[in-house]
């Protein structure tokens, strides 16, 4: 039984002809008393609940009537109505323990899209299954590792992919994360839809609208065609956000606007387009505390994170380690051609006790490196310790290892490593060294997990 709370009898009228013509049981109660009489009589599935049922518009009532149905029925999902204008009465709501909110006007399948993820989602979790039973259910075959963080992970984005719920992917750089937004997507009823990544971090804020939500000829000087924008072009299917926590503040109200009416406006027309996407974002910050900062919009962040899935780094899963490596290994000796292409036990022992602050990018380099310059088909120890020691650190200074033997993320960390032992820690003083704000330190800081305190 869906439970409708609303004073405004047009609205009533209007969300129980959709929902019953989509086969629920209908209840409809315009405040606190008739809700009361209802939950006497039975008990809802889920709660449909306007933010303002009373003559005072602030919404008081509404939290206060929210607050008493979540301790009366801690388990049903609520999903709150209000007005854009009210945005921050809807965080209010989900910091008090809604599932979700709905802005007006809605759109009818994203209000029903809603409700059914709703009840998919708060019906029991099933008990942490093994490897090959998840593989017999879902599409996971380039995702290795059979680590108990691992498989909580994947027996989540079973259960959530066949929703339309929002996720966010969290996780140190190179976890994988793209991956597993692939198997969301290959795993949902958009499989056969397209599958769009953005990387928000390499867009700058002046190409955004453009990049995201496309432009017309003639909206800027280099505008000479039209363009279709990122979201148009995920239309019934899935789009993957990646590095969200990087956005800009005027893009997050952008972003925004798009996630919660479905609607956009291509730079430099005035005609609105509707779209039908399922979003994934991603990220190696903690959004959360950038919230607390004042960095990352909360209704964004409640938008985004309907459910969120945190990827264990590879230190957190050493047992992994020899299956990826065996996997690579695999991969390129079709791709070379060297079919007694193998890793010597001893190889792989020391390769699974390895410090990989680049997680898995950072091996599957490794190893691609390893298998690229050796000279025979076994490879040991020795042939992957070379690679590590061509770095900056291990180099005079103002020497580069050979192209080819390191990545430029992997560089990157490496001179971070080398300045911040240098300087003695000085946040400050790195910054300087390396060209670049001590904001943009501190956010490389936390992507490595390097430790540091913060100066002055």
């Amino acid at each position: 039984m869906l439970l409708i709370i609303d004073d405004d009898i047009a609205v009533q009228t209007s969300i129980s002809l959709l929902f019953k013509r989509e086969g629920f049981v209908v209840r409809v109660a315009d405040g606190p008393f008739e809700t009361r009489e209802i939950l006497e009589q039975e008990t809802p599935e889920v709660i449909l609940l306007d933010m303002n049922f009373s003559i005072d518009t602030s919404g008081d009532d509404g939290l206060r009537l929210l607050r008493q149905l979540r301790e009366r029925l801690p388990d049903v999902p609520i999903i709150l109505i209000t007005g854009w204008g009210s945005i921050n009465l809807a965080v209010e709501g989900m910091r008090a323990g809604a599932k979700d909110f709905i802005t007006k006007p809605w759109q009818n399948d994203h209000l029903v899209q809603a409700v059914r993820t709703a009840l998919k989602l708060a019906r029991p979790e099933l008990v942490s299954v093994g490897r090959r039973k998840l593989d017999e259910q879902f599409q996971f075959e380039n995702i290795i590792g059979e680590d108990s963080g691992l498989l909580d992970v994947l027996s989540t984005i079973g259960r959530v992919a066949p929703t339309d719920a929002p996720v966010l992917i969290t996780g140190e750089s190179g976890t994988g994360k793209e991956l597993i937004a692939e198997a969301i997507h290959q795993n949902s009823r958009r499989r056969r839809q397209p599958f769009v990544k953005v990387n928000l971090g390499g867009i700058s804020a002046t190409l955004f609208e453009s990049e995201l939500f496309g432009h017309v000829r003639g909206a800027f000087t280099d505008a000479k065609a039209d363009r279709i924008g990122r979201f148009e072009l995920a239309n019934k299917g899935s789009i993957f956000l990646d590095e969200i926590g990087d956005l800009d503040p005027a893009s997050q109200v952008k972003l925004l606007r798009v996630l919660q009416d479905r609607t956009f406006e291509p730079l430099g027309s005035s005609k609105s387009k509707t779209v039908d996407v399922r979003v994934i974002c991603a990220t190696n910050r903690n959004l959360e505390e950038m919230v607390t900062n004042g960095e990352f919009r909360e209704d964004l962040f409640y938008r985004i994170n309907l459910i969120t899935v945190r990827l264990p780094a590879l230190r957190e899963r050493p047992g992994d380690i020899p299956r990826l490596v065996d996997y690579f290994v695999k991969n390129l000796k079709t791709l070379y051609i060297r079919p007694e292409l193998h890793v010597d036990k001893e190889a792989a022992k020391w390769l699974r006790d390895l410090a990989l602050p680049g997680n898995i990018r950072q091996l599957k380099n490794l190893v691609e490196r390893a298998v690229l310059l050796s000279s025979g088909d076994t490879l040991t120890v020795a042939d992957f310790e070379r690679h590590l020691t061509q770095s900056p650190v291990s180099k005079a200074a103002g020497s580069l290892p050979a192209v080819g033997t390191m990545t430029l993320e992997e560089m990157e960390y490496q001179m971070i490593m080398r300045a911040m032992a240098f300087h003695n820690n000085r946040v400050s003083t790195v910054a300087r060294a390396l060209g670049i704000t001590r904001f943009a330190l501190y956010r490389r800081l936390e992507k490595f997990g390097i430790p540091y305190t913060a100066d002055e």
